[in-house]
């Protein structure tokens, strides 16, 4: 059987590519053609930057923008030869053997076997009528779609920053076709989220309190509603639904070439197909970017080659993590009643089913996301590379693996009980450990970006265009995206880690350094369990709170980030970088870095060791985003300074409580009192014979020391303190009791209530603000075991925030009665000495 493409008579199949370079020098260059690089790109041309240019290997769309938008059928039998020719002429596609044996069997077409000289696999030569979906021939369907994977676009996302992300992205693609004259096929029938269990029904009204004062619509809907909305659903599963109206699915290809038209519109150079084949770094932090076609000089790369993204890390020696995930979906033939509807049916998001589900003109399309033990991985691109050549290949499906899911669905969704399935699409979704992109400069490598890993790359594409635009451009991120930070893995981020941690798709996933959130004791319940209420760890962190404020506990704290930091020009740089003054030699304090427009970039602890020499002290989480700031500072300021990141050198041991000084006291010769050893001061001593740089502070807000020491020391000086603390009845504690410590304390904490975002207010939103609605947010929160009260922290106007003010917190759907009440609720233990020394009575 021979099988013809259709072409739309009036427009190409696709953009006839221009392999030339054009310019050899570059503002910004961008490798990768898909939409998230055709996206930041455009974002640059509008802005006004001069010298955009983007390289592509292949065709704009290649890779995953590309199996999102592209679906193999077979022609009419019935089509005369006359028809066939005057539409169009047969198209060879190379296949990977696997993919064909699939296609064959849709296509019950023959096959020439070949072996390219340029590859290692064996091809299937097929012939198949290729249909980009933004130029089908419109047929019987009323809702024809252009987009074949879901394409999905929602404004939902459980964190606060993304979702600002998510809300630029449809509101530019909802205005896109008036910019660039490219239609883009976007639909917007809205989406529900299913709770069929009484938890996710806690999780909708939790992400409810957080939507309030978030600009786009969100609404918990009672069962009836979602049957209105979505007729076709069994109601028996359906305890309430999260719907948004906005959400939707757009054609990933029509989407990349509209933005393309509009970044040639505005002046950037897309070029294709021109493969990037080395990267050299100049001295000035520029870069010579190698082609086949000649070198172009940039002032700054871009890596968006999604999963090539590995093999252009590697050209300069970076190993990112990521990894090929194979993700299946599934389309079906017609369905009468879906045939029969009058308007659009919304996206449903089954999440007890793992799967999302939409209309496909009559028919529908579902695509899983298989578990832990099921969902394959494409390792071997990994130790391998991609295939050379891979770009609009797909992999063979496997219906078997995602059989559960198809039962779900169609226990779920009846019809779909006696629906055929026509298409069943297999290609690679790029993957990090934490299933979240990889966005911003990388540390280490001086103007090199990142916008990479992208697993739901569509409704991310516009967001982060503007995002990363805005952020070269004016030199700091428009708002805090910590959780995309591409410089939150580091070396132990091994191809094991990587695959290990994406399978984790979802649930509970520590990156990186891990620390124990607490000790479990005979008694306890085990395992993580997660809830809105209070779970299985409240009585342990009760117990350890009662441990740290009555007796003593030691905490790890060795994921700390730690820097030292010496040279001629080290005060200097220090005094540029810190709004706080700079410590005096032995003494320590809480330093911010802020950025250009005062937003908090970083909290640090900094102490000056010795004259001239410092160590910086950051979180767990922050290693390598604040020092990429600190080496940025240095190399722009031209200081000599020499920075040494001894993270992974350095274990820290954290000993807290009113005992803390009377057991290291036995195991030193050094003075610990205060009239020796004073708050916020720092020494070099041996506990137990082990050297150790001493700090009087501890997160806890009581008395107590942080122990920076070799890591080969770790064991042995924890040993050494757990048994001279025997007597005082020592034990260890986790990072749940030290939040709800801190917190009592009123100390904030980076990423929470300071970071490079602001309040409402602060973002000139007073006149959105009204009684009675909402007006602030809660940043931090715990149970208070000393008060016995839950307790947080929040934004709010500056008009409520007397003590005493009467508020309410809305918590998983009902209003809660709150006080606004002096800080701290607990005094730190060097108030407290103070306190009694004036006779004064102190808080606890």
């Amino acid at each position: 059987m021979r099988v013809h493409c259709t072409k739309n008579k009036d427009s190409k199949l696709k953009e006839a590519p221009s392999p030339s370079l054009g310019k050899d020098r570059a503002d910004t260059l961008i490798i990768g053609g898909g939409c998230v690089g055709v996206s930041l790109a455009f974002h640059l041309a509008k802005a006004g930057m001069k010298d955009v240019v983007l390289l592509e290997k292949s065709e704009l769309t290649a890779g995953s923008t590309w199996h999102a938008s592209a679906v193999f059928e077979e022609e009419k039998a019935d089509v005369s030869d006359d028809e066939k020719d005057q539409n169009c002429d047969p198209i060879a596609i190379q296949l990977p053997h696997e993919t064909a044996v699939e296609k064959r069997r849709m296509l019950t077409s023959t096959a020439k076997l070949f072996t390219p000289q340029e590859n290692n696999f064996c091809y299937d030569l097929v012939f198949v009528k290729v249909w980009f979906l933004f130029h089908i021939h419109l047929q019987e369907g009323k809702y024809p779609t252009t987009g074949h994977l879901a394409g999905l676009t929602t404004y939902f996302h459980p964190g606060i920053n993304l979702k600002k992300i998510h809300s630029y992205s449809i509101k530019l693609y909802e205005k896109l076709e008036e910019m660039t004259g490219q239609a883009v096929g976007f639909h917007q029938p809205g989406s529900i989220r299913i709770a069929s269990t009484p938890t996710r029904v806690d999780e909708f009204k939790y992400q409810m309190t957080r939507a309030g004062w978030h600009p786009t619509e969100q609404y918990l809907i009672t069962p009836e509603k979602v049957q209105e909305l979505f007729p076709l659903l069994n109601m028996d599963m359906v305890l309430a639904g999260l719907y948004n109206p906005g959400d939707g699915h757009i054609d990933p290809y029509s989407l990349t070439m509209a933005l393309a038209a509009g970044a040639r519109k505005y002046g950037a150079q897309l070029s294709y197909p021109v493969q990037v084949t080395n990267l050299n770094s100049r001295s000035d932090g520029t870069w010579e970017v190698e082609t086949p076609l000649g070198i172009i000089q940039a002032k700054r790369i871009v890596n968006t080659a999604g999963f090539w993204a590995r093999e252009i890390g590697k050209m300069i020696g970076l190993q990112h993590p990521l990894i090929p995930v194979h993700h299946q979906y599934l389309v079906t033939s017609t369905i009468p009643e879906v045939k029969a509807l009058k308007t659009e049916l919304p996206v449903i998001r089954d999440l007890e089913g793992s799967y999302y589900l939409r209309q496909e003109r009559d028919g529908l399309l579902f695509g899983p996301y298989e578990s832990e033990e099921k969902m394959k991985l494409q390792d071997s691109w990994v130790t391998n590379g991609v295939p050379p050549g891979f770009g609009k290949e797909l992999f063979e499906s496997d219906l078997n693996r995602i059989m559960e899911h198809i039962e779900a669905a169609m226990e779920m969704v009846p019809v779909l009980k006696n629906a055929d399935i026509i298409n069943t699409i297999a290609g690679p979704i790029t993957y990090s450990p934490d299933i979240l992109p990889m966005v911003g400069p990388h540390q280490g490598v001086r103007n090199y970006w990142v916008a990479i890993g992208f697993g739901y790359g569509i409704i991310h594409a516009g967001g982060i265009g503007k995002y990363l635009s805005d952020w070269i451009l004016e030199g700091e991120p428009p708002f805090d995206l910590i959780e995309l930070d591409p410089n939150r893995y580091g070396k132990w981020t091994t191809t094991e880690y990587t695959a290990a941690k994406a399978r984790e798709s979802y649930g509970f996933n520590n990156i990186g350094w891990e620390q124990p959130h607490w000790f479990y004791k005979p008694g306890d319940e085990t395992g993580y369990k997660p809830s809105f209420q209070r779970t299985n760890w409240f009585e342990p962190v009760g117990r350890e709170y009662k441990q740290v404020m009555e007796k003593v506990g030691v905490i790890d704290l060795s994921p700390f980030g730690k820097f030292k930091v010496k040279g001629t020009d080290s005060v200097k740089l220090l005094d540029h970088l810190f709004a706080n003054v700079v410590p005096k030699v032995g003494s320590t304090n809480i330093s911010h870095m802020l950025t250009p427009r005062g937003k908090v970039y970083a909290e640090l602890t900094v102490s000056q060791l010795y004259p001239g020499e410092f160590m910086l002290v950051t979180g767990s989480g922050s290693e390598l985003h604040d020092l990429r700031w600190i080496e940025e500072e240095v190399t722009r300021g031209r200081y000599k300074v020499e920075i040494e990141n001894v993270t992974d050198e350095m274990g820290v041991l954290g000993v807290a409580g009113p005992y803390a000084r009377q057991i290291l006291q036995k195991l030193t010769s050094e003075d610990l009192r205060d009239s020796s050893f004073n708050f916020l001061q720092s020494k070099h001593l041996k506990l137990s014979d082990i050297a150790v740089t001493a700090i009087r502070i501890s997160y806890t807000g009581e008395l107590g020391w942080e122990l920076y020491h070799r890591k080969e020391d770790s064991v042995a000086l924890y040993s050494a303190i757990m048994e001279a603390g025997q007597k005082e009845g020592i034990d260890n504690f986790g990072t749940y009791a030290l939040n709800a410590l801190r917190l009592e304390k009123g100390f904030r904490a980076w990423g929470a209530e300071m970071n490079c975002d602001t309040n409402p207010l602060e973002a000139g939103l007073g006149c959105f603000v009204k009684l009675n609605k909402v007006i602030g947010n809660t940043t931090s929160g715990c149970f208070s075991y000393s008060a016995q009260r839950s307790l947080a922290f929040a934004y709010v106007p500056t008009e409520l925030s007397k003590i005493g003010q009467k508020l309410e917190v809305e918590l998983l759907g009902k209003n809660y009665p709150a006080t606004i009440t002096q800080e701290p609720l607990v005094l730190t233990e060097p108030t407290r000495i103070r306190l009694q020394r004036k006779g004064g009575s102190p808080k606890i």
